[in-house]
């Protein structure tokens, strides 16, 4: 069955109502009519089984049934990604959020090759957010994650809470990943920070190893900063979460 996203806000009292986007894809690409049922995610972990009465610019329809989505993953896996250039970020977070990671906050590093006004960040951050949806809906995702407004790497290290598990990913030294992981047991919830181009700079390290965070190693061979995050959350997901 076609898969739909919208805020829940966009339910009342059993009818729907999808906004501009969704209701072009789903009238002039799809080319669905009323009387067509889909399913509508609202992004939170419910499904509605929806039986579409109109269409047009403003497509809606008729809530039949209300379901829990599939679970998420036992893991909440936060990635702290350093942003890269062009548009690897979108990459990152399309794959991310198709591996079940909870939340994605993009940091600016020492070595972010990328300049923007705060404003043209926002865009960004909102563009982002879309292909996060757009990667969820794909998936049959029925949570979306949280892609944050660009923000320093000291200040997404300062805010984030405490986690069961934090790895700082570094290409200049750390302890091997299977080490790093040696002993831990069942973790609910996880912090990873990977660096942009180049890598996080020294001092950056340094933060992180002091809010507690294991400096790791991915191996011998350096992975692209787009290849880098994904293949963490896949191995950690794999042993702790949903992946198993």
């Amino acid at each position: 069955m076609r898969r739909f996203t919208l805020p829940p806000e966009r339910v009342v009292e059993g009818r729907v109502t999808f906004d501009a986007n969704e209701s072009r894809h789903l009238t002039r690409v799809l080319r669905l009519a009323p009387g067509d049922t889909v399913v509508a995610t609202d992004g939170a972990g419910r499904d509605y089984t929806v039986r579409l009465d109109s269409v047009g610019e403003a497509a809606s329809g008729t809530v039949l049934a209300v379901e829990r989505g599939a679970p998420e993953s036992p893991l909440a896996i936060t990635l702290v990604q350093g942003i890269p250039k062009g548009d690897k970020m979108e990459a990152i977070v399309r794959a991310a959020t198709e591996l079940g990671v909870a939340r994605v906050r993009p940091a600016l590093c020492e070595r972010t090759i990328v300049r923007l006004e705060p404003g043209r960040w926002r865009d960004r951050a909102r563009r982002w957010q879309r292909v996060a949806r757009e990667a969820a809906k794909q998936c049959g995702r029925a949570v979306i994650p949280e892609v944050e407004a660009p923000r320093p790497l000291a200040e997404c290290l300062a805010d984030s809470g405490p986690a069961d598990l934090g790895l700082c990913f570094w290409e200049g030294g750390g302890v091997p990943l299977h080490e790093a992981l040696a002993g831990v047991t069942v973790p609910r919830s996880a912090l990873l920070v990977v660096g942009p181009e180049g890598g996080l700079a020294p001092a950056e390290v340094e933060a992180a190893r002091a809010r507690g965070l294991t400096i790791a190693s991915l191996g011998p061979r350096i992975l692209r900063t787009e290849t880098a995050g994904p293949a963490v959350v896949a191995i950690l997901q794999s042993r702790f979460g949903d992946l198993r």
